[in-house]
């Protein structure tokens, strides 16, 4: 069985139209199951395990990602070849060759190094200070703890992540106080913050535009490489709901 680790609702919404729960395990099918688990990384390792106790042969972190190389641009697709944490864990490399090669050639496609951050990077400095101190092209929140709960296990992992926030931009960090766990915002707190100016509805529109690409993305993937994560084409994202995105 595969074994999903998502962080937020629009991220999970990419492979299944159902209402997760947060902090649970639920099945799509036979062969895979997919845990909603909220940002960060003790989120993702709790998800990973309890996915892994349940019964999942392999691992798959699924998401999004920010970019710390600037050649990198909404909507690309990180496929890493190795995961840092501070020491690097592996990747199943057959795994990722069989994604890739099911995946339309228009959709662009790194490897490399992913890093993971216990925080969200909200300026250039601080992607630029881990780029040069992991050699990664790009960095999310769980990947690192979901690919260390496979490697102590002794199971497959894989990451998939589409990029959103370019090198260049970042979420500011007034922002993070307006977010909740499993990425939905709080409605009230984000005009609070555009009425006291903390952030800029030119900010707002660039976030949103860069995660509603990254999403295509990932809805893309689920399309035409499901059927490696598992996914049935009645859980799959269909073309005509890629497009509504």
């Amino acid at each position: 069985m595969v074994g999903i680790v998502t962080a937020m609702r629009v991220e999970a919404r990419c492979i299944t139209t159902r209402h997760l729960p947060l902090g649970k395990m639920v099945n799509l099918g036979e062969s895979t199951a997919i845990w909603l688990c909220g940002m960060g990384e003790e989120a993702a390792r709790s998800a990973a395990t309890g996915l892994q106790v349940g019964g999942a042969t392999t691992l798959i972190s699924f998401g999004i990602a920010g970019a710390l190389d600037p050649i990198l641009r909404p909507g690309d697709l990180v496929l890493p070849e190795s995961i840092y944490t501070g020491h690097s864990l592996p990747v199943s490399l057959a795994l990722r060759d069989r994604v890739q090669q099911r995946l339309p050639s228009y959709l662009r496609v790194i490897g490399g190094k992913l890093a993971t951050s216990q925080k969200v990077l909200t300026s250039l400095v601080e992607k630029r200070e881990l780029a040069e101190s992991t050699g990664a092209c790009a960095v999310d929140l769980e990947s690192g703890a979901v690919a260390e709960v496979a490697a102590n296990a002794g199971i497959p992992f894989l990451a998939i992540r589409a990029i959103a926030d370019p090198m260049e931009f970042s979420p500011p960090s007034a922002l993070l106080n307006a977010v909740h766990p499993d990425g939905s915002t709080n409605l009230a707190r984000i005009l609070s913050l555009l009425l006291q100016r903390s952030v800029t509805l030119s900010t707002l529109l660039r976030l949103a535009t860069g995660l509603r690409t990254a999403r295509t993305t990932l809805s893309t993937v689920v399309l035409h490489a499901g059927i490696e994560l598992g996914i049935q084409p009645n859980h799959a994202t269909t073309k005509y709901q890629i497009d509504k995105k």
